[in-house]
């Protein structure tokens, strides 16, 4: 779990296969995926643009890291719709990974929080993508909302190649901030897969272990992302509505002030009214990151 040990891991991926071909989109071809991360078959939905003339290289391509879904409930070709369409119809390749033990894919969910399961299978992921016979290899990012802004900010401090990123509504928070400061407007409580998971007694067994933020900072301070920012592999946009019930607009706001200290490459657009999803400024939102992306991917 600690950052260290991560770098000092693995993540060779796989090939992507082809699992399943899908509708097109309006400019472009969409499939559903699969992929190996420690020896587990994990699916996802891959969009590649059409036509014959890939920019010299190949696509730039991006990593969409999807929120909290019970993992139960999660299908790779539901949600996030509109959010994937816009970056997958203005000339990238995306692919959005399930994550272990979500719809169809292989393993038990163990969370993004205090296990490194999830980051390992989007490494894995990023691995694979980079192979992917139409992507450019030196032009990939990554977008992640919620639960898996913290997957991108953590997957940013451990593989340098992820060349920019971008968060929305992201739990990006200090461990102490996450423990102390995270009082959502309905409590999450853990569905039948992830009790399987043991998803909960994971964070009580790092707690019985080695006490709390408060009590051991030494500890939480080697897992926590927050604290590697000085090796961020790349320029960092965030978003946040401020009527956001699900993750407080300070997980942002304090992530851009550590960032502005360290002269990191970062920008925060934070939305009046608008909630977890931006659904309020949601065009607004998408193009501010399409913008973003094309800056530094194209």
């Amino acid at each position: 779990m600690s950052i260290e040990a991560m770098r000092k891991k693995d993540y060779p991926g796989s090939e992507l296969t082809i699992e399943q071909t899908l509708e097109d989109g309006s400019n472009y071809h969409q499939y559903i995926a699969s992929y190996k991360s420690e020896g587990l078959q994990i699916f996802g939905l891959l969009s590649v643009p059409m036509g014959n003339n890939p920019p010299a290289g190949g696509w730039p391509a991006i990593i969409f890291n999807h929120g909290y879904i019970p993992p139960e409930q999660y299908k790779t070709t539901e949600k996030y719709v509109a959010y994937f369409d816009a970056f997958a119809k203005n000339g990238y390749i995306v692919f959005k990974p399930d994550y272990r033990g979500f719809g169809d894919s292989e393993g038990k969910p163990e969370g993004a929080y205090y296990s490194p399961a999830y980051t390992t299978d989007v490494l894995n992921a990023f691995s694979s993508l980079k192979k992917y016979r139409e992507v450019n290899s030196k032009k990939l990012g990554m977008w992640g909302h919620s639960m898996g802004g913290n997957i991108t900010l953590r997957s940013m401090v451990i593989n340098p190649d992820i060349k920019v990123g971008v968060i929305w509504g992201g739990v990006v928070g200090t461990y102490d901030e996450l423990m102390n400061k995270w009082h959502r407007a309905s409590p999450w409580t853990p569905s039948e897969r992830e009790i399987q998971g043991h998803i909960t007694s994971i964070r009580q067994n790092l707690i019985q272990k080695y006490g709390t933020p408060q009590q051991n900072p030494t500890f939480w301070h080697i897992i926590d992302p927050r604290y590697f920012l000085r090796d961020i592999s790349g320029p960092l946009q965030l978003q946040h509505g401020l009527a956001d019930e699900e993750v407080p607009p300070l997980f942002s706001e304090s992530l851009k002030n550590d960032l502005d200290n360290l002269g990191k490459p970062v920008e925060l657009y934070t939305y009046p009214g608008a909630d977890h999803n931006l659904s309020q400024d949601l065009d607004m939102a998408l193009q501010r990151s399409v913008d973003f992306f094309d800056k530094y991917l194209k």
